[in-house]
């Protein structure tokens, strides 16, 4: 190893260019090199003191591919050795620091820092031999500025090709992200199309579960359900419909709690224990009670609202039974209308059941409208809803019965605050061939009310907001104390 003393960068600088010429150095680990020599260099050199260079050879270990301070970039296959420049630094006041060097260093020592490049033998297999000397003319300033000129191109062709690099894969990204755009859009077509499909599954199956049509002299029946989310269109809204023995028309009108297939189940329950109580012939005020002392032991947290009605179609009889369900309304063929208020108490309700049964005469032009609170609490206004309901129904009443639910559903659902699940279940009573169905005597009679007084002007608003907060808190309304079941006794119920 031999050593050379600088006390100026520019002789130093020099000293390493040639050196890394000589061993046939990349320009670009050339350039690393020399700036990294200075950079510790120029400090010292600065303070007056001097700084040695001195290089050597050394042997590649067979446990490593480059030798320490190798640049991968280089490759390896040809290298045979390992090129160790040193610079000493005689008079260094304290430790060095090689952080941040264009090209890394071995782990420096008290008065000196080695860099390990990898080198391969020249042509007749022999090592270039320590430093070189310098010319003494200014050929050897020409020398270093063509070395910087090198540097600099390389440092350049490496730019550009970075430059070019980027260009590439910012395209390839831009590619990239119109695919994954791509495959996004046809994803959410996908999961579109297999949410329709998925809702048009459910809407047959609740189909099937409805009962069929009905077709029973003197009287017209139609039905209409909208399920608040299209493509979920199970609900805890449901209807039955059938013929006792006698010939009279029952309907049930359910609104189990919850959305979903749960509620759905809840429903049928109802709407199936009702079927069963009807058929065995149990009397109309009290079929709510007990169902609720059937289901309840089987579903415990069940809670729905129930309207029942009975229509004789010979004799235009009607019978209202009623669970905490909004009030039927009757539009009669004059126009007047008026919502049959019954109070009672709904499955799962505390004291479940209907205090009465109301009667009313049901005569040919009449129009019985039962529904679910989703018709009426749209803008979460029972009382406007209801008064719109009134509107509604006499718009459309001289339409077909079988285009009027849909109609009232359409226009009572122009603007929706709250979504919610609808049935619309339209009756409409016909003249019977041979049957005298209304008499001077029977026009006026007692049961005939001339004008039935609009729900909400008899307290309704006020009696539904008690309940919706009663059925909004289902412990409340289960409460084990004495105190609490008492005001649910009194509290008023739709």
């Amino acid at each position: 190893m031999t050593d050379s003393l600088f006390r100026t960068l520019p002789p130093l600088r020099r000293a390493v260019r040639r050196l890394a010429r000589r061993h046939r150095l990349p320009a670009d680990v050339r350039a690393r090199l020399a700036l990294s020599v200075t950079d510790l260099a120029d400090g010292e050199l600065r303070a007056g003191r001097p700084v040695a260079l001195s290089a050597a050879h050394e042997a590649i270990p067979a446990d490593t591919g480059t030798g320490a301070g190798g640049d991968p970039a280089t490759g390896t296959e040809a290298h045979s050795h390992l090129l160790a420049v040193t610079l000493h630094f005689p008079e260094a006041p304290g430790p060095l620091t090689t952080a941040d060097l264009p090209l890394p260093a071995a782990e420096p020592s008290r008065d000196s820092v080695t860099w390990r490049i990898p080198v391969s033998e020249l042509e007749d297999g022999s090592l270039p031999a320590g430093l070189p000397a310098g010319p003494p003319d200014g050929g050897g300033r020409w020398t270093e500025m063509r070395a910087v000129e090198e540097e600099l191109r390389a440092a350049f062709a490496r730019t550009d090709a970075l430059v070019a690099e980027h260009r590439r894969l910012k395209h390839e990204l831009a590619e990239t992200n119109a695919g994954v755009l791509a495959l996004y859009v046809q994803l959410e077509e996908r999961d579109e199309q297999l949410r329709k499909a998925h809702g048009q599954i459910l809407q047959e199956l609740e189909d099937a579960l409805r009962p069929q049509p009905l077709t029973i002299e003197g009287l017209e029946l139609a039905v209409h359900y909208a399920p608040a989310d299209p493509n979920a269109p199970t609900g805890g809204d449901h209807y039955d419909w059938f013929q006792l023995p006698d010939g009279t028309l029952h309907i049930t009108v359910v609104d189990a709690l919850g959305h979903g297939v749960r509620s759905t189940r809840s429903a049928l329950n109802v709407t199936h224990a009702v079927r069963t109580l009807a058929l065995e012939g149990h009397p109309l005020k009290s079929i709510l009670a007990r169902t609720h002392e059937i289901l309840m032991p089987l579903d415990p947290e069940l809670m729905a609202t129930v309207l029942l009605a009975r229509l004789d179609p010979a004799t235009g009889e009607l019978q209202i039974a009623n669970g905490s369900h909004p009030p039927a309304l009757l539009l009669q063929a004059d126009g007047t209308a008026g919502y049959l208020d019954v109070k009672g108490r709904g499955v799962g309700f505390p004291v479940p059941g209907s205090e009465r049964v109301r009667q009313e005469d049901f005569r040919p032009g009449d129009l019985l409208v039962l529904y679910t609170d989703g018709l009426t609490e749209s803008r979460r206004d029972p009382c406007e809803g209801e008064r719109r309901l009134v509107e509604a129904a006499r718009r459309h009443a001289n339409r077909p019965l079988d285009e009027i639910p849909a109609a009232v559903v359409a226009d009572m659902h122009t603007l929706v605050l709250h979504s919610d699940d609808t049935v619309a279940l339209t009756v409409r009573r016909t003249a019977l061939p041979g049957h005298r169905n209304e008499t001077p005597e029977t026009k006026n009679a007692p049961g005939r009310v001339k004008r039935l007084p609009l729900h909400c002007d008899n307290g309704y608003l006020r009696a539904r907001r008690q309940q919706r907060s009663a059925t909004g808190c289902k412990s409340a309304l289960r409460g084990s104390t004495s105190g609490r079941r008492s005001r649910s006794k009194t509290a008023p119920f739709a």
